[in-house]
């Protein structure tokens, strides 16, 4: 029997990857996907022409804050993987009025809508920087929520108003966080495909501060393989961390990307650091680690290879985006 997912914000970098591997040859089979998407800037449609002739596929142009059509479709699905969200924090400090509509508004509009339509599973994809920054250890999924940016707070307040759907309601809601993406077929706005495309023209790019601010890599692959797991094996109501394993500090990284796109630290700016710059992140990982066997499988030495090889390959990609992230941009995100 078919299993029908609705995929919110599945023209987006991670959702794209999803939905290409859900209807991909190593996929699970036996899925349709319908995705909405409202397609703003980072939305791209090319992203899913891959599997657009695939029988089981199906688009919507929307908004996920439109009531009317959240019923309509949510009654017409088993599940909803929840991605659609505004996600850049620079763009939440310069105004965040759109991040509360869409991550907050909209996620109580599609899983009140899922409540009513009966939907049997609502799997809710959030970020480690909901909890803030942590010195030293690593968090786990009982840690309080602690974000500090106008973006994590609208992610921490969707969080539990998913949550909410499950305690009072009894909505099989699955909470997923993750720590930093990277990979192909990124909007050039986060930091590794900002800094690659720069790079690749022979421009320079801007570092933060210190470039001591730390973060957890998380390779597209495994963050599709981590939502998997928990979509297929997760239990009601819970919080599940999915991270990478490669802790770097943004001065690192960006040593690392210097290197791969044959460039030096004289194309490097450093600029005033971001408002209220959370230091650190990371997530535990041992509890999807031992109840669901999730395991990082691709090394950010490969990881890192491979995407930037795909962007010096994919200019026909990125090139006519380039205007759309930097036309306001300061510097990188996270």
């Amino acid at each position: 029997m078919t299993t029908r997912i609705l995929v919110t914000g599945g023209a987006g970098f991670i959702g794209s990857h999803y939905v290409r591997t859900l209807l991909g040859p190593d996929g699970p089979g036996e899925v349709s996907v319908t995705v909405l998407d409202k397609l703003t800037y980072a939305g791209n449609p090319a992203n899913l022409d891959p599997v657009r002739a695939h029988p089981g596929f199906a688009f919507v142009h929307g908004d996920i804050c439109d009531p009317g059509l959240a019923a309509a479709l949510t009654a017409g699905h088993d599940q909803v993987v929840h991605f659609a969200a505004e996600s850049h924090v620079d763009r939440s400090i310069d105004g965040g009025a759109e991040f509360v509509r869409t991550n907050v508004m909209g996620t109580h509009t599609l899983v009140d809508a899922a409540h009513r339509a009966g939907v049997e599973t609502f799997v809710h994809i959030s970020t480690d920087e909901v909890y803030g920054s942590i010195d030293e250890g690593s968090w786990p999924e009982t840690h309080p929520l602690r974000p500090t940016s106008p973006y994590s707070s609208t992610k921490a307040s969707s969080d539990l108003i998913a949550l909410s759907y499950h305690r009072t309601h009894g909505l099989d809601v699955r909470v997923t966080r993750c720590s930093n993406n990277y990979g192909h077929h990124h909007f050039p706005e986060k930091l590794i495909p900002l800094f690659v495309t720069r790079l690749l023209d022979g421009r320079k790019v801007p570092l933060y501060g210190d470039g001591g601010n730390v973060r957890d890599w998380l390779h597209i692959d495994d963050h599709v393989q981590g939502i998997e797991l928990v979509r297929t094996k997760g239990r009601a109501g819970e919080v599940y961390h999915i991270g990478g394993g490669t802790e770097l500090s943004n001065r690192h990284l960006t040593d690392l990307l210097l290197r791969a796109c044959g460039a030096t630290w004289e194309s490097v700016e450093h600029v005033t650091d971001r408002k209220g710059h959370d230091r650190r992140y990371s997530v535990d990982c041992a509890k999807i680690r031992e109840e669901l066997g999730y395991a990082p499988r691709k090394s950010f030495e490969q990881g890192l290879a491979e995407t930037v090889r795909w962007y010096r390959d994919n200019r026909s990609w990125w090139e006519p985006l380039t205007e759309r992230a930097t036309t306001w941009q300061k510097g990188p995100t996270r």
